[in-house]
């Protein structure tokens, strides 16, 4: 083939959208070492791009060659490769994008008396005027295949696309200033923290630029992250921000993840971070995160995509378990308990035989490798006088399945079965002091036995007494039952099997995974060569659909490891005995037993939503009720 043919092929690849070429010339001017980068746009990118950096500029040897097929400074050998440290280095972004538009390059290094402008058609080669750095000038993109044209989008979508693109290099490098300007007007700007990179305590000027590219909004609502621990090879970290549940959007539109500085789309990250919120967040709502995962290049692939957006781990496990641990570490402590004031845990190598670190349960200790005899996450975050009233009430809010033990309130009622004894035969409360001293404050009355009202420093607090017990219980279960994931649920045999038509890979998983399905309580085997049955399902979920159960998990066992899925599989079961075991709506309580409640709460693993992602409780401040009865109107 020709090889403006074989370039334009090329192209296909590279070159998706103006958005496209936006990241490749920002990668490059980074790349160059550049502190400042301008974009500028016409008609969304298609009739104009271009991108000006302050970086080293290119010499007038090398000029010529910027152009040329697979032609980059950034690799010499397979090693190189092996160990990339840049954003570029496949070097065909350039010459892919010059075969399908007019490209100029204007360039100067410090050195030299005056610039070189570079005309990518004819490959003329003149004097100019400059600053060191390099402009490259990307006209009428599309124009040598007039077909690609008709795929695009309206001129205020690209550009949208083409803003996008500099956004996710903005987050990740504070360091940089990025200006963003369209037909002649600024769209965005984002001044240079004056940092060295993602500098290793300068979590201010990180926060600041998260906050500047995606609203300080998202600080407010969102949590920090930063763990680390050492591998043979170098330091394994993980930085960022991880929002709240109640920050949570209908669309994956805040969803950032950068492997060494590159913003990459990746399954393992993914699916680690939703099942960090897998339990705290309601229906279908989609997490917010900006996380930072600084690792030894050598333990990465980036040579995996032309666009170089995916890449692959060496050992996935650990980066699943790395993400999983750091998100659900943080989302762990209560908004009623000390949130922000947690110490930083220390952390040591994880054990490395067999490449990878153990993978812990929800149940187990909430840092794994962590340093023996360190502080207690835990106890470390949670009000002292919170800790004692909820141990010394513990007997109170606890699940009691199939008992006959009926509670009596304060008028000798009786409650249902399913409920909780009463911590104390008194109508004293030993435990409801000034609403000042609690964070959930001190319980003042019960509404249609469904919400508890209470008043703490802030002003009044609602709190949904059924999502918040089944919090409670559902964390129990996980604390006494997490430990033994390996052994069987408890399963009930079908009295009809439910077959269905299975896919190759169906199949060869419900073979390969035989043991991990009764594990589950699934029973899973081959009736026909293209068919499988379900002879038995796990007992909680007897009534469900069984053929849609046993497809969901064969779906993940076909991508991730046995151990998540089986842990993932237990909290399920766990939060739907959770739910029948917590005290139901229109239960009357006592004064005591809403406190005890509330204490409860303050020192419960991610008490602020239910199971299924609700909030379990709400904050109505002084200034909030004022406002309802226009007082200081």
């Amino acid at each position: 083939m020709p090889d403006d043919l074989i370039s334009q092929i090329a192209a296909g690849e590279v070159v998706e959208r103006p958005a496209s070429v936006v990241r490749e010339l920002v990668d490059n001017a980074i790349d160059a070492g550049a502190t400042s980068i301008t974009v500028r746009l016409q008609a969304g990118g298609v009739r104009l791009i271009t991108v000006e950096d302050d970086g080293c500029g290119i010499t007038k040897s090398q000029l010529p060659l910027a152009l040329q097929r697979h032609a980059t400074s950034k690799i010499a050998n397979l090693n190189d490769l092996e160990s990339v440290q840049t954003m570029g280095f496949r070097g065909e972004a350039l010459a892919a994008v010059n075969s399908i538009a007019q490209v100029s390059v204007l360039t100067r290094v410090a050195q030299d008396a005056h610039a070189w402008l570079l005309d990518g058609h004819s490959g003329e080669l003149s004097a100019a005027a400059r600053t060191a750095g390099t402009t490259i000038e990307v006209r009428e993109l599309f124009y040598a295949t007039p077909a690609r044209r008709k795929f695009l989008k309206t001129d205020n979508t690209e550009q949208a696309h083409c803003i996008e693109a500099v956004r996710r290099h903005a987050l990740a490098r504070p360091d940089v200033s990025f200006a963003i300007w369209a037909d002649g007007k600024q769209l965005e700007l984002w001044r240079a923290m004056h940092t060295d990179g993602l500098a290793p305590d300068d979590h201010a000027s990180l926060d600041q630029r998260i906050g500047d590219v995606l609203g300080h909004g998202f600080i407010d609502d969102s949590l920090t992250l930063d763990l680390r621990f050492n591998t043979d090879d170098g330091e394994l970290r993980l930085r960022g921000r991880a929002g709240l549940p109640d920050a949570a959007r209908a669309r994956a539109d805040q969803q950032f993840a950068y492997v060494n500085g590159r913003f990459v789309r990746d399954k393992v990250i993914a699916h680690a971070a939703r099942s960090a919120y897998a339990d705290v967040l309601h229906g279908h709502k989609q997490p917010v995160y900006v996380l930072f995962i600084d690792m030894p290049p050598t333990r990465v692939d980036v040579n995996v995509h032309p666009t170089k957006i995916e890449v692959r781990f060496r050992d996935s496990r650990a980066i699943h378990q790395l993400v999983s641990r750091a998100i659900g570490q943080a989302l762990a402590v209560p908004r009623a308990g000390i949130a922000n004031a947690l110490p930083t845990p220390a952390w040591q190598a994880p054990p490395t035989s067999g490449g990878s670190p153990p993978l812990a349960t929800s149940g187990q200790n909430p840092l794994p490798w962590r340093t023996p005899g360190a502080v207690s996450h835990w106890d470390a975050a949670t009000p002292a006088h919170s800790r004692h009233a909820a141990q010394e009430l513990a007997a109170l809010w606890q699940p009691h399945s199939n008992t006959t033990a009926r509670a009596a309130d304060s008028t000798g009622a009786t409650a249902s079965d399913n409920t909780v004894p009463s911590a104390t035969t008194s109508t004293a409360d030993p435990f409801a002091l000034p609403s000042g001293e609690w964070p959930l404050g001190s319980a003042v009355a019960q509404i249609h036995g469904v919400y508890i009202l209470a008043q703490n420093a802030n002003g009044l607090v609602v709190v949904d007494m059924h999502a918040a017990h089944e919090r409670i219980v559902y964390e129990r279960l996980k604390a006494q039952l997490g430990d033994g994931l390996d052994q069987q649920v408890s399963s009930q045999p079908l009295l009809i099997p439910t077959s269905f038509a299975a896919t190759a890979l169906e199949i060869a998983t419900a073979h390969s995974h035989a043991q991990t399905l009764n594990t589950l309580g699934l029973v899973v085997e081959p009736l026909t060569p293209k068919t499988l049955a379900v002879r038995a399902v796990p007992t909680a979920l007897a009534q469900g659909d069984a053929t849609t159960l046993a497809r969901s998990v064969l779906a993940e066992l076909q991508q991730h490891d046995a151990s998540t899925v089986i842990a993932r599989a237990h909290n399920e079961l766990l939060g739907t005995m959770a739910c029948h075991g917590a005290v139901r709506a229109n239960r009357s309580l006592t004064i005591a037993e809403m406190n005890a409640l509330l204490r409860q709460m303050e020192v419960t693993a991610r008490s602020d939503q239910c199971n299924h992602g609700r909030p379990t409780w709400q904050q109505l401040t002084m200034k909030d009720l004022d406002r309802l009865f226009l007082r200081g109107r």
